[in-house]
């Protein structure tokens, strides 16, 4: 299947999504180990508090949103379930899909990698098991674990399960690198980010319009990791 085939929108390419995609294991393992040690690490979360805000109260009640790495599901999917909306989470770390599943145990969480999200993928539009549209998204750092290349059509597959007019609520750490790999709770975990000029293009050209941002100078608690700056995009899907 063609790239054009698989997205209807001329992206092509789209199948090195599903070859980059294969090696995520190590990820996967690093987060099943470091578990609710994440929380403890990054307590102070005022930026994502605010952001997972704007999603919560600008989507209409009852929504449906999905949680994209949704780790341990707090703060995000705690936040919008609060808030009244129907929240599905997925991650690729049984470890925090199950710390998810008991601190928000009125949402639904699956154990799905975000390339399986795409059009005919087995979660995506088209596919076996397919997740349906949502009116909202969040990505709370979770694209910012996928080498480069990817993250375009990641996006690109976000854009395609949310509705036109839907809201994507969009963190990511300012950085000029690609597939980095950084100490992490003593693990190893793979990065990649861009200067925010740079985000800002790669969104737009995903079919997304920036409604707003925010950027937070971060620093963990007790890890390893130095000061980052992070960035917020409050988005809207273009039709």
């Amino acid at each position: 299947m063609s790239g054009e085939d698989a997205c209807g929108d001329g992206y092509e390419g789209y199948e090195d999504f599903d070859r980059l995609a294969l090696d995520r294991s190590g990820q996967a393992d690093a987060f099943d180990t470091i578990g609710d040690r994440y929380d403890e690490a990054f307590p102070y979360k005022e930026g994502q508090l605010a952001a997972g805000q704007w999603l919560a109260e600008s989507l209409p009640p009852g929504s449906r949103v999905l949680d994209v790495g949704c780790g341990t599901g707090l703060p995000t999917a705690r936040q919008l379930v609060d808030a009244g909306h129907e929240v599905v989470g997925i991650d690729i770390s049984p470890g925090m899909l199950k710390l998810a599943r008991d601190n928000v145990p009125e949402a639904t969480f699956h154990h799905v990698d975000i390339v399986d999200l795409r059009v005919g993928g087995r979660y995506g539009p088209g596919g076996p098991r397919e997740l349906g549209t949502f009116d909202g998204i969040a990505a709370y750092f979770t694209l910012l674990m996928l080498p480069r290349p990817e993250i375009p059509y990641a996006l690109r597959t976000l854009h395609a399960v949310l509705r036109p007019g839907g809201l994507l609520g969009l963190g990511m750490v300012e950085a000029d690198i690609d597939d980095y790999s950084i100490p992490f709770l003593g693990n190893s975990v793979r990065v990649s980010g861009y200067l925010r000029d740079e985000l800002r293009q790669v969104v737009h050209e995903a079919g997304f319009e920036i409604a707003g941002e925010d950027s937070h100078t971060y620093a963990p608690a007790s890890t390893d990791v130095p000061p980052e700056i992070q960035l917020y995009l409050n988005c809207r899907r273009r039709a």
